[in-house]
């Protein structure tokens, strides 16, 4: 019997891994979609967006996919190898090639002991959300997913810059809204494979009793193909595979779900 029972939970999980299912996209895609997925470092975007960008991609209202990365990587004189490494990343998860920055700030390089000061990152964001009409920024929230310093600045600068979009009368459809990626604790960020059907029943029970489970603002979950394909971007990033990588495409929560909760600027600038 116990046998059995082990045979019809494996049988489940992995029937359910053949296909993705979301809660919330539709927040995620306003009217005329224009979304910039804003990272620290060269393989942010796959470490940890990866589930959110192939869900964009195949989404039916087509929304328009941007990459802003702000900067190079360089902490071990890497940088231009790492910025050919994130092309080739980009290319496998679908971002236009004309879609796509990265910027070597002088004040923005990655430094592990250092947080990015938010009315920096807001200058050098201003001209590609103003120019590009961005309706939504996704990044890091406060936490960072690993508390890297750089990433906890993200959603300060972009808070920032939404803010004071949004108080220039003239440029107030331009603020675009900012969401963060949930950081989650150190147990059930490292469950690997089985984070996808925890995530799919609080999806479901969400459906079911939204007034009890009341959801994210949105929750996207991997099958067995979309993780391949974000496995094949991250080992584009060659010069990051140390062994504990390959541990991290293994085991890590962000390989397979993301969870989306949304920021509120003024609070957020209020925090800084």
């Amino acid at each position: 019997m116990q046998f059995h029972l082990l045979f019809a939970f494996v049988a489940a999980l992995v029937s359910s891994l053949c296909f993705s299912i979301h809660l919330g996209v539709d927040a995620l895609l306003p009217n005329a979609p224009r979304i910039l997925l804003l990272t620290a470092h060269p393989d942010d975007e796959c470490f940890f967006f990866a589930p959110t960008i192939l869900a964009l991609q195949r989404d039916f209202s087509q929304p328009e996919v941007y990459s802003l990365c702000l900067s190079t990587g360089n902490a071990d004189g890497l940088g231009d190898k790492r910025r050919a490494e994130l092309d080739h990343s980009l290319d496998i998860l679908g971002i236009d090639s004309d879609k796509r920055w990265v910027v070597d700030h002088p004040l923005l390089q990655d430094n592990i002991t250092m947080r990015w000061e938010a009315s920096v990152i807001a200058d050098v964001l201003t001209p590609f959300v103003v120019d590009n009409n961005i309706t939504m920024i996704l990044t890091f929230d406060t936490r960072g997913i690993s508390s890297h310093p750089n990433h906890c600045s993200l959603p300060f600068g972009a808070s920032l810059l939404s803010r004071t979009l949004s108080s220039t009368r003239s440029r107030t459809e331009n603020a675009p809204r900012v969401l963060g990626l949930l950081t989650v604790p150190v147990v059930p960020k490292y469950l690997g494979i089985f984070s996808v059907p925890l995530a799919r029943a609080r999806i479901i029970l969400s459906w079911l009793m939204p007034r009890i489970f009341s959801p994210s603002t949105a929750i996207l979950t991997s099958g067995f193909g979309e993780y391949l394909i974000g496995a094949r971007a991250l080992r584009e990033h060659d010069s990051q595979m140390k062994w504990f990588r390959y541990l991290y495409m293994l085991f890590s929560r962000y390989m397979w779900v993301n969870e989306w909760v949304e920021i509120d600027p003024a609070t957020l600038s209020n925090q800084w």
